[in-house]
């Protein structure tokens, strides 16, 4: 009879975690982190329980501020979708605005979403310094949350490091002209860029033109270096290697003179 009642205890034991963990009831999604005045917002959700005759209420705030509010109806599948523009009276304060779904009695699920002011004509040119100082190009680039502090090429790695300095969750784009950066593969078409923030891969979106490549790349409050990692760099095989290439054979022709002097001489 013990043996019987110590199983009970073991058993009970294992198996009541995986009873106390139930599921949520409704879950939300936005289509993306970010987005800028005037852009599309899908917001998307499910429930796992259907109550008949109960909308889900869908708001969007700054902060404490109401920005939007809609009821939608519960699809058969018990999904349900909501699109918003980005844009209007409300849609004035830049930064991370909340999504809450509420569905029946204390069934709330919420997303984050970053939001940016359209600007006019945002883009700045950075001057980067090419090694061996033999010259500059120009990056131009948008940054929304953050300062650019310096951009730098690391021609061991083919690689740019943009040092930024954040004041919240934000993005940066970059346009890439691809005579100083590139990435391809070994038949010459576009590969795909190896992109990490402060040591860790991150995705990126992107949109290819003929003299350059433009990146735009998410990243949160405090990070710091973006690497951005190809297989061409400037000056890959360019003036500043021949010079240092020249360089390095200079003694070797010296050295090889004196040997042939001496043996003349002898």
């Amino acid at each position: 009879m013990r043996l019987i009642i110590l199983l009970f205890f073991v058993f009970s034991f294992f198996i009541s975690p995986a009873f106390s963990q139930t599921p949520p009831i409704i879950e939300i999604h936005v289509s993306d982190s970010s987005f800028e005045e005037g852009q599309t917002i899908v917001i998307s959700g499910e429930v796992t329980t259907i109550v008949m005759n109960t909308p889900v209420t869908v708001q969007i705030f700054y902060k404490e501020n109401l920005i939007e509010i809609a009821q939608l109806q519960v699809a058969q599948d018990g999904t349900f979708t909501l699109t918003v523009s980005a844009q209007g009276s409300q849609w004035q304060q830049e930064g991370e605005y909340i999504v809450r779904a509420t569905y029946g009695e204390g069934n709330i699920a919420e997303a984050y979403f970053n939001f940016y002011k359209k600007l006019p004509d945002p883009s700045i040119n950075f001057e980067v310094k090419k090694p061996g100082d033999i010259g500059t190009f120009d990056i131009e680039y948008v940054i929304r949350g953050g300062t650019v502090k310096d951009i730098i090429v690391d021609e061991k790695f083919l690689e740019l490091i943009v040092l930024i300095e954040t004041e919240t969750s934000g993005t940066i784009t970059l346009n890439l002209p691809r005579s100083a950066i590139d990435a391809k593969t070994n038949d010459g078409k576009d590969d795909s860029w190896i992109v990490l923030i402060d040591g860790m891969e991150t995705n990126y979106k992107e949109e290819t033109q003929t003299e350059s490549r433009i990146i735009t790349i998410n990243f949160e409050e405090g990070d710091s270096d973006i690497e951005i990692i190809g297989t061409f760099v400037v000056p890959e095989f360019g003036t500043f290697t021949y010079l240092v290439l020249s360089a390095s054979l200079i003694p070797i022709f010296i050295i090889s003179s004196r040997k042939n002097l001496v043996r003349r001489v002898v």
